[in-house]
């Protein structure tokens, strides 16, 4: 082939598509490559060996250059460098291609055959895979400076062929080539390794980032964080000649995202308990075993009360309040709940008293506390390295964190005990919370407590037992209650109400409820009324807080009346839960009663129910927080007290006793809302007790009273009283003839006391006056006061019962006396 015919075409394909742009040819193609092409020139410049490397880059054959000046396949070489002009040691020119591209390289001289030899060795590469292996060539040499990363290449069979690992990386000892990862890391982890190698060699698809532990053969207990970068290698023709892997030391990014995690759940679980002892256990149960493998809490005894530890806080003033794990073992001397021995002054210990945390070595905290016994009681077996971080809140120390690392586990750091401040701060204010809460919730059932009647009590109508439940969760009481209130003529009023809102003013509002209820009982209202006027109260009460409280200020009450002479009971409810009503024959039921709207509505009306309590029976009142609960809806909740009334409930149990296992059976381990039960076990009023006459409306009927009670009185054995009786109910008969109309009805009850009651249908109002001395008349119930050992006036829908009571004398015991209220 005429070189020079094939310059003339390369000159015409160059003037028509080159584009001029080094590193690029005019095509735009770029041609395969295996090596950097090789000539060899005599001194004339013309060459005379070819090879065929340089076939492939410029697409001529040896045989269409060979004798020909190299300079003819340059293609920017001007022409006065085309004369005399000595061969550059190396530099960068565009050569013609076969096909009329022109091709971008980077060539270097040098003379061959010894110092006389006038023939010189070309060596040439395209410019771009020139700068694309010097680009990676830096590259690779500052990965393979970088502390922390290693980097290995592995052939085919993921023998290791090339690796920057030195001694200080990996596991401490120089790698050699030809090793493979089972030569360095435990069976196990090199295995692991080994098939995600293979996985990026079979499939070309590269891994990155992917985190490992491992262990090395030579320290198999300690455990190390890699992330592993893995990518395969390819010659040129796109054949896998292996994998270049990247070990990237992670200890630092992990730990660094541990503590993170650490802080984040600190922040999310501790504090979400108002209860002191739950609030240190959360806090343990985070540090231990993901910062430490033991952890233990100490507080101050004050403060499992509620209240501000000392200032000068020191060991013996202080008891373990939570250890963690919960499979922990720990020194026989360390226990839940007991003291914590004091420790000896300590230099270091001064940083802890002002909020700082202390880290000891093994040995450093065995000098520190001096003592064999201390140690062997504090420091748990295999231990090495202990961290203790005051609880340091509102320029208090509420106590002390202790975490502890055994067996291989690193030794806590200095930026280890930062994050151990940072959580201990968090932990203390958490704490503080719970303490204070603790303190005002204490105060809060104290009053609570103050303000209920007895827990039990003893009248002619019934047996009573109250219990109050109250909450253990941040909602404080509730200001639930009951009462048992003794009414004349015998009966009993038994009440159960709830207050809406919590902690004092739920407390103090109860307390003004309660009184209330007293006083309007002492009127001797209806139900339906007694209730009515308790909601023109709460709207008082409701005008009478502060701006923006009135909308808490409300309460839902169950007030019942039990009579043992009618053996009835009549009641009414304001928002209230119905109460429950065991027989005498095992069965109970829910009282079918029609609630009213609770008491922050007034103006609206009641409904009062009537039923027929037997002798022996037992009432239930509650609150709702004895029913409801978040797994079970009210009526689940009636039904189970139903059910355990009648399981629990017997006529030869106490009924406190009855009281407290039904709220073991009902209530939840942690209660929510406050509780309160009332239990009233009826009596009745034998009828020999009970003596009735229709008065007549004529004016002798007075004379014809007195002469009725004198042969009730001898029957019953009360001579002793008898005159005072007759006049008594001559006064009243004689008013009630006077003043009243027909019918009218004279009622004589015996128990503890005497009862006289005279009803007339009238619904005047008799009023208590003293008469002047001219005055005729006026002095009748001035004298059934004095008589009397109370009297008073009830109405009821057909009319109005004026009653007085008087004392019995004791005769021997053989009549029960019951207490009053």
């Amino acid at each position: 082939m005429d070189i020079e015919k094939v310059n003339k075409a390369c000159s015409a394909g160059a003037s028509q598509g080159s584009t001029g742009v080094p590193g690029s040819v005019s095509s735009g193609r770029l041609y395969a490559f295996d090596g950097p092409a090789a000539a060899v020139l005599d001194h004339r410049g013309a060459v005379v060996r070819w090879t065929g490397t340089a076939e492939d880059l410029t697409g001529f054959r040896a045989e269409d250059v060979c004798g020909r000046p190299v300079r003819e396949l340059v293609a920017d070489l001007p022409d006065d460098d085309l004369r005399d002009a000595e061969m550059p040691a190396s530099g960068r020119v565009r050569l013609w291609h076969q096909c009329g591209d022109t091709i971008d390289v980077t060539f270097r001289t040098t003379k061959v055959g010894g110092s006389g030899s006038a023939e010189i060795l070309v060596l040439a590469a395209p410019t771009h895979h020139v700068t694309h292996h010097e680009q990676g060539a830096a590259l690779l040499r500052a990965l393979s400076a970088q502390s922390g990363i290693t980097i290995a290449v592995h052939d085919t069979n993921l023998t290791t062929v090339q690796t920057n690992a030195t001694p200080g990386t990996l596991d401490g000892r120089p790698v050699q080539p030809g090793a493979r990862l089972s030569d360095v890391l435990c069976a196990e982890d090199a295995e692991n390794l080994e098939a995600v190698l293979r996985q990026v060699l079979e499939t070309g698809a590269p891994v990155v980032r992917r985190n490992q532990q491992v262990s090395w053969r030579h320290d198999p207990m300690r455990r190390h964080a890699l992330s592993l970068s893995a990518f395969r290698l390819e010659d040129t023709r796109g054949r896998p000649t292996g994998v270049a892997a990247l070990y990237i030391d992670n200890a630092e990014q992990l730990r660094a995202r541990r503590h993170l995690d650490l802080a984040r759940e600190a922040a999310e679980r501790v504090g979400e308990s108002l209860n002191v002892v739950r609030t240190a256990q959360d806090l343990a149960d985070v540090l231990a075993p993901a910062f430490g493998d033991l952890a233990a809490v100490d507080l101050a005894h004050s403060v499992f009360d509620g209240d501000e530890p000392s200032k000068q806080l020191g060991g013996g003033d202080m008891r373990n309040a939570a250890l963690a794990p919960a499979t922990a073992v720990w020194p026989a001397g360390i226990k839940r709940g007991e003291s914590i021995p004091p420790l000896p002054d300590h230099p270091l210990l001064l940083s802890f008293l002002h909020g700082k945390p202390v880290v000891f070595g093994l040995d450093d905290f065995i000098a520190m506390v001096s003592d064999p016994q201390l140690v062997e009681y504090l420091v748990p077996r295999g231990a090495h390295s202990v961290l203790v971080a005051p609880l340091h809140a509102r320029g208090l120390t509420l106590g002390a964190i202790t975490a502890w690392r055994c067996g291989r586990s690193d030794p806590f750091t200095e930026d280890e005990a930062d994050l151990m401040k940072q959580i201990a701060s968090r932990g203390a204010l958490a704490i503080d919370n719970a303490r204070r809460y603790t303190r005002e919730h204490r105060a809060a059932v104290a009053l609570q407590q103050s303000l209920l009647p007895p827990a039990t009590t003893d009248t002619p109508a019934a047996e009573t037992a109250g219990l109050y439940l109250p909450a253990d969760s941040g909602t404080g009481s509730s200001g639930d209650w009951y009462d048992a209130i003794a009414l004349p003529s015998l009966r009993l009023a038994l009440v159960a109400g709830d207050v809406v809102g919590h902690g004092m003013p739920a407390s103090a509002t109860m307390g003004r409820l309660r009184a209330a209820i007293q006083t309007l009982a002492d009127l001797e209202l209806e139900p339906d009324e007694l209730l009515t006027r308790l909601a023109d109260l709460i709207q008082r009460l409701a005008a009478e807080a502060p701006s923006g409280d009135g909308d808490i200020v409300g309460a839902t009450c169950l007030y019942a009346v039990y009579d043992p002479v009618t053996r009835r009971c009549t009641m009414a409810s304001a928002g209230h839960p119905p109460p429950v009503l065991l027989r005498p024959d095992g069965t109970a039921e829910v009282v079918a009663i029609s609630p009213g709207p609770p008491l922050t509505l007034s103006g609206m009306p009641y409904e009062t129910t009537v039923i027929d309590v037997e002798p022996g029976s037992v009432l239930a009142l509650y609150t709702d927080g004895l029913v409801e609960r978040g797994d079970r809806d009210i009526g689940q909740g009636l039904r189970r007290l139903t059910e355990a009334l009648a399981a629990r409930c017997r006529p030869d149990r106490a009924l406190d006793e009855t009281g407290r296992a039904l709220l073991a059976d009902l209530a939840d381990q942690a209660p929510r809302d406050d509780a309160a039960l009332l239990l009233a076990r009826t009596r009745a009023i034998p009828a020999t007790d009970i003596a009735h006459w229709e008065i007549p409306a004529d004016p002798t009927a007075a004379s014809k009273a007195r002469e009725w009670i004198a042969r009730q009185f001898t029957i019953w054995g009360l001579d002793d009283l008898l005159f005072t009786t007759e006049l008594i109910v001559s006064e009243l008969v004689t008013n009630a003839v006077r003043y009243g109309r027909s019918p009218m009805d004279l009622r004589l009850i015996r128990h503890n006391v005497l009862v006289c009651e005279v009803t007339d249908s009238s619904s005047t109002q008799p009023r208590l006056r003293r008469a002047r001395t001219t005055d005729e008349g006026g002095r009748g119930l001035f004298l059934v006061a004095q008589l009397g050992g109370r009297w008073g006036c009830r109405h009821g829908q057909n009319g109005k019962t004026i009653w007085s009571e008087q004392a019995i004398q004791d005769r021997g015991g053989s009549r029960q006396s019951y207490p009053q209220l």
